[in-house]
């Protein structure tokens, strides 16, 4: 039979039960739907947290001081263990697996506007910061550069947050800002980010400046964290390793002492979001599997109808020369016609749904659900699936049916 045939003939078998075939075609649709709305949900929900996290910083591990919990070479516990800039330089120089690191310098420091008064972490950085943290500036203004850390400039980057609250709707770039008593120029106004974690203050509230100049103005080159990226975030955990190394030789403490120095390491986080997001995703594609397989059952129910009111057509077609696989393929053909009628509006519908849901006020938390070709991908290898469960038995049997037992019919 051509795939014409098979068509117009699943046509007249659905017309003789329209009820029935509304039904199971309407369950195909819906479990459709559902899958592709629960799998865009999912996906969505993962590209904001990705996206939250990557506010402060990609592949990013930063270093906090601690204080030592075993003795060591003669030295007791609880001795502070505090950083200096070169500490910055040597982690850079003696790990090769170390991409970049840099030192950071951070106070609470008042910053006043003419009447307007703000307490903010300052942060005394050095222009790679930038890419480390994904501080970008907005249009008409920049970011620090070499030349400002050269010449020690007073100049200062201000978190958006920050900046409203001290200039209002009014431009703060060019304009002077006092910190600590001490003038200094505005020269960019952070780009507006998504933000869920912080070690001080969000990076809206807080302000920068050059590191050569926050040393000056303190007086001192001890500095409060250490930023580092690792050239592949596979090596992390050896890196972690190799930098309790490197500062207990540096720091003399005992490089077991996980208390000396405090390590926040972002690509772990990462490693946790793709598990905890592969089980997510797995969860929810089972929701909608269980869904689909309810359809699935209502389309393999008609099959068996199907099967058994042309039992005559197939001992006719059997007695004449057909083999079981034709009639295995004519009954599969039919069951995956079904499948695809239902799965296509399912396909409009959930797509619907999605872009019905884009605008719900839960984006800042759970993102947007988004029809993703991996979305798409796995609703077909689940209809698939579901599909082949569901025509196998009725195929089955209408091939194993006794020739001479159908003829009667």
């Amino acid at each position: 039979m051509t795939l014409f045939n098979h068509i117009t003939e699943l046509i007249r078998n659905l017309n003789q039960q329209r009820l029935r075939s509304f039904l199971t075609i309407f369950g195909i649709m819906w479990g459709t739907a559902t899958l592709i709305l629960l799998l865009a949900f999912g996906f969505g929900f993962r590209d904001q947290t990705v996206l939250n996290m990557r506010g402060m910083g990609d592949q990013l591990a930063i270093m906090f001081p601690g204080n030592t919990t075993k003795a060591f070479e003669g030295y007791g516990i609880g001795r502070p263990i505090r950083y200096r800039e070169a500490d910055a330089q040597l982690l850079q120089d003696q790990i090769a697996d170390i991409d970049v690191a840099t030192p950071e310098y951070m106070s609470s420091m008042p910053i006043v506007n003419g009447e307007k008064r703000r307490n903010s972490s300052v942060g005394g950085v050095y222009p790679v910061y930038r890419d480390l943290r994904n501080t970008f500036e907005q249009p008409g203004g920049r970011w620090l550069n070499d030349r400002d850390l050269e010449e020690r400039r007073r100049v200062i980057f201000i978190g958006n947050r920050l900046a409203s609250n001290l200039f209002g709707d009014e431009d703060p770039v060019g304009k002077t800002v006092m910190v600590r008593d001490t003038p200094f120029t505005v020269i960019g106004v952070l780009q507006e980010k998504i933000q869920n974690s912080s070690y001080s203050q969000q990076d809206q509230d807080r302000a920068f400046i050059p590191a050569t100049t926050f040393s000056a103005m303190m007086g001192t080159d001890r500095i409060n964290n250490i930023l580092y990226t690792p050239v592949d975030p596979a090596l992390a955990p050896a890196i972690k390793d190799q930098v309790y190394e490197v500062m207990a030789r540096k720091h003399r403490f005992d490089p077991s002492d996980r208390d000396a120095i405090g390590i926040w390491d972002t690509n772990e986080f990462w490693s946790f979001i793709n598990i905890m997001f592969l089980g997510i995703n797995g969860f929810l594609a089972l929701i909608g599997f269980f869904t689909l397989a309810v359809g699935g059952i209502g389309v393999a129910n008609i099959m068996f109808v199907v099967v058994q009111e042309r039992m005559k057509e197939i001992g006719i077609r059997r007695s004449v020369g057909a083999r079981r696989h034709h009639i295995m393929g004519q009954f599969f053909t039919e069951t995956f016609l079904i499948i695809g009628v239902g799965a296509a509006a399912g396909y409009g519908t959930g797509w619907i749904l999605v872009e019905a849901t884009q605008n719900l006020p839960i984006k800042e938390f759970v993102g947007s659900p988004y029809f993703s070709p991996e979305v798409g991908l796995i609703a077909f290898a689940v209809l698939g699936f579901v599909g082949f469960a569901a025509g196998l038995l009725p195929a089955w049997r209408a091939s194993r049916l006794d020739i001479v037992e159908c003829l009667r019919r």
